[in-house]
C-alpha cells in the first residue's frame, strides 16, 4: 500500500509539472489521484479498528481543507468583483502620470506589486501588475524585464500576510506562526525586492508614455473596495487581540458584501453581487483539495517520515533555502503541505524562513509559481527562456531576502 500511495503522489507531481505538455488541468489530475489514495486506504483497512483510524484521519484532513477552502473562497469572491470592475488597476492608472521613465516605472511596479500582493491573492496581483505594465509603450525586452520584476515582487509581498499567499496561510493555519510574527518578514521582503530593483535599474533609462482608457468607478465599487480592505484589517486585528480564526472574520466580511448587494439590488436590479461567487477560480480550489488529500494519504502510510529525515539531515537554515530553490521546479503547495504533515521541529525563526523560502523561491523560474505561469499566459514576449535570462538576478535577490530572515 505504501508503494501504491507513493506512486500516486509521484504521478500527481509529474502531472503538475507537465501540465502544459499533457494539456491536463492539474486540478483534475490531483483531485482524482487524491480521492483514489483515500479510497485505497479504506479498502486496505482489514479490521474495524483500522477502518476507524482511517476514517478519523480523513475527517481531520477534511477539516483542515475546509478551513483553507472557505477562507480562499471569501477572499477570491471579493477579488473577483474588484477585478471584474477594474477598480484596482483603474485607481493605479489614475495616479500614474501619462508620461514617465523606465526607472520611475521600475520603482513604482516594485512597491505596488508588493503592497497589492499582501492584500490580494498572487494571481490577481499579477494580473493587475501586468495590466499596468502593458498600459505603457514598451519594447519586448522591457516588457519581459517588468514582468520578471512583477512576478518576484508579487511572490515576495504575498508571504507577509495570510491573504497574500496560500503557503503562508497553510503554515499559519497549522499554528506554527502568528500574524504578528509574519509581519517581521517585511524587512527581508523589502531587501529582496529592492535588491532586484537595483539590479534592473542598471539598464538604460528613457521616457515612456501610457496608452490606455481608464474604466469609470462608481460608488458601489468604492464601497466594496473599502469593505475588502476593512475586512483584511479586522482579520489581522481580531486574530491578534482575540484569537478569532481568520476564516470566521472573512466569512463575516463576505456576508456584509452580500447584504450590501441585496440593498443595492433594490435600487438597481442589474446588480447581483452574489453572482461573483461563481466567478472565482474553482480549479485553483479543487487543486488545493486534491493536493492536500494526496499529502494526507502519504502521511497515513508513513512516507512523510522520509521527507522529515532528509529535511532534518541538514541544518534547517540550509534545508529551508533548498526548499525554496526546489519550489521553482515543483509546485510550492504540495511541497509545503508535505513538510507540514511531516511536522518537523523548528523554531519560530526557522518557520518564518520556510515561509519566505517556499513563497519566494518559486520566482527563480517562471514555471515555479502561479504568478509566473499567469504572467507567461498573458504576455506573449514572456517565455521560459526569456525569463531564464534573469535567473541570476532573481537568485541574488532571493538569497538577499532569505539571508535577512535568519537574523
Amino acid at each position: 500500500m505504501t508503494i501504491f500511495i507513493l506512486s500516486l503522489g509521484v504521478i500527481a507531481v509529474l502531472a503538475i509539472a507537465l501540465e502544459e505538455v499533457i494539456h491536463l488541468n492539474k486540478a483534475k489530475s490531483t483531485l482524482f489521484l487524491g480521492c483514489i489514495s483515500w479510497i485505497a486506504l479504506f479498502v486496505h483497512a482489514d479490521n474495524t479498528a483500522a477502518l476507524e483510524e482511517v476514517n478519523g484521519a480523513l475527517n481531520e484532513n477534511l477539516l483542515d481543507i475546509a478551513t483553507l477552502w472557505l477562507f480562499l473562497m471569501a477572499t477570491m469572491t471579493f477579488v473577483a468583483y474588484l477585478n471584474a470592475r477594474g477598480l484596482i488597476s483603474g485607481l493605479v492608472l489614475r495616479v500614474l502620470p501619462g508620461n514617465t521613465t523606465l526607472r520611475s516605472l521600475t520603482v513604482f511596479i516594485t512597491v505596488f506589486a508588493v503592497l497589492l500582493s499582501m492584500l490580494c491573492d498572487n494571481i490577481t496581483a499579477t494580473l493587475v501588475s501586468i495590466a499596468v505594465v502593458q498600459s505603457f509603450k514598451l519594447t519586448p525586452k522591457e516588457t519581459v524585464r517588468f514582468c520578471v520584476l512583477a512576478v518576484f515582487a508579487v511572490n515576495s509581498g504575498g508571504v507577509i500576510l495570510i491573504t497574500g499567499d496560500v503557503t503562508t496561510l497553510m503554515i499559519f493555519s497549522a499554528g506554527y506562526v502568528e500574524i504578528s510574527e509574519l509581519l517581521t518578514l517585511i524587512l527581508p521582503t523589502l531587501c529582496g525586492v529592492f535588491a532586484l530593483m537595483v539590479l534592473l535599474l542598471l539598464h538604460k533609462n528613457k521616457a515612456i508614455e501610457a496608452h490606455t482608457n481608464v474604466q469609470p468607478i462608481n460608488k458601489l465599487d468604492i464601497a466594496v473596495g473599502a469593505l475588502f480592505f476593512s475586512t483584511i484589517i479586522a482579520t489581522m486585528t481580531f486574530s491578534i487581540v482575540y484569537g478569532i480564526p481568520p476564516v470566521l472574520t472573512f466569512l463575516c466580511g463576505l456576508s456584509v458584501l452580500f447584504l450590501i448587494g441585496g440593498v443595492a439590488n433594490h435600487f438597481d436590479h442589474s446588480i447581483h453581487l452574489m453572482e461573483y461567487i461563481r466567478r472565482i477560480q474553482f480549479d485553483t480550489l479543487l487543486f488545493f483539495l486534491g493536493i492536500l488529500l494526496i499529502v494526507g494519504a502519504l502521511k497515513e502510510v508513513g512516507v512523510l517520515v522520509w521527507l522529515t529525515d532528509f529535511y532534518l539531515s541538514m541544518n534547517p537554515n540550509i534545508s529551508n533555502a533548498l526548499m525554496g530553490v526546489l519550489s521553482s521546479l515543483l509546485d510550492n503547495v504540495p511541497l509545503t503541505a508535505a513538510l507540514l504533515k511531516a511536522e518537523p521541529e523548528l523554531t519560530t525563526t526557522q518557520w518564518l524562513s520556510l515561509v519566505y523560502a517556499v513563497g519566494v523561491g518559486g520566482s527563480i523560474l517562471v514555471i515555479g509559481s502561479a504568478a509566473g505561469i499567469v504572467a507567461m499566459s498573458k504576455v506573449k514576449e514572456l517565455t521560459f527562456f526569456s525569463y531564464l535570462r534573469y535567473a541570476p538576478h532573481l537568485l541574488i535577490a532571493y538569497t538577499v531576502g532569505y539571508g535577512m530572515t535568519l537574523f
